[in-house]
């Protein structure tokens, strides 16, 4: 049976706090990205802020009870944000990219599901859920390049590597959605 998926678009998300701690840590805890207890408890930290921004959505897929996948999006804001990985994003789009691509856009933050339902379709669907009402379909993430699983599911799913780091290196990619306007203006890898 496929998990029932639900939206969210405010503070109502906060109630399943607990199960989504539990579902960050069962889902970033291996490699490549090896997070800690600590780095879910940052993500629950976070949530609290995130649920009032601007344009917040949130999909959870239930097994029952269970919180078995999650994700979570809003508006990018202008100017375009400093912190976390926001500069790398800049630094690999330039400026007028960033702001005509990624500002307005419904911005992907986490994307989530238990190791159990990997391979089940559920991140697709939760991915598609939190995008379908994108304006204008602009929708954009970052992943990492350290993860090759996730790169090749977001091109799976029809999304556009907008930036092209070493692919050795540890850099962030930036990934237009499938609806995304500017996708044939993306450059193409060497």
């Amino acid at each position: 049976m496929r998990p029932d998926i639900r939206l969210f678009t405010d503070a109502d998300l906060l109630k399943h706090t607990a199960a989504l701690h539990s579902v960050y840590a069962d889902a970033f805890r291996t490699s490549p990205w090896n997070e800690d207890e600590e780095k879910a408890i940052e993500f629950v930290g976070r949530l609290a802020r995130d649920v009032r921004r601007p344009g917040f959505t949130a999909a959870l897929a239930f097994a029952g009870a269970d919180v078995v996948g999650f994700a979570t999006a809003w508006t990018t804001l202008s100017p375009f944000p400093t912190d976390r990985c926001y500069p790398q994003a800049a630094a690999g789009l330039g400026p007028d990219h960033t702001t005509d691509w990624l500002v307005g856009a419904r911005e992907i933050d986490e994307l989530a599901v238990r190791p159990a339902a990997h391979g089940t379709g559920l991140a697709a669907d939760l991915l598609e859920v939190v995008t379908a009402d994108a304006p204008d379909g602009r929708s954009w993430l970052l992943t990492s390049v350290r993860s090759g699983r996730a790169m090749s599911f977001y091109r799976r799913q029809g999304w556009t590597q907008a930036t092209h780091p070493s692919p050795d290196g540890r850099g962030i990619v930036v990934f237009l959605g499938p609806r995304h306007p500017a996708r044939s203006l993306a450059p193409r890898p060497l």
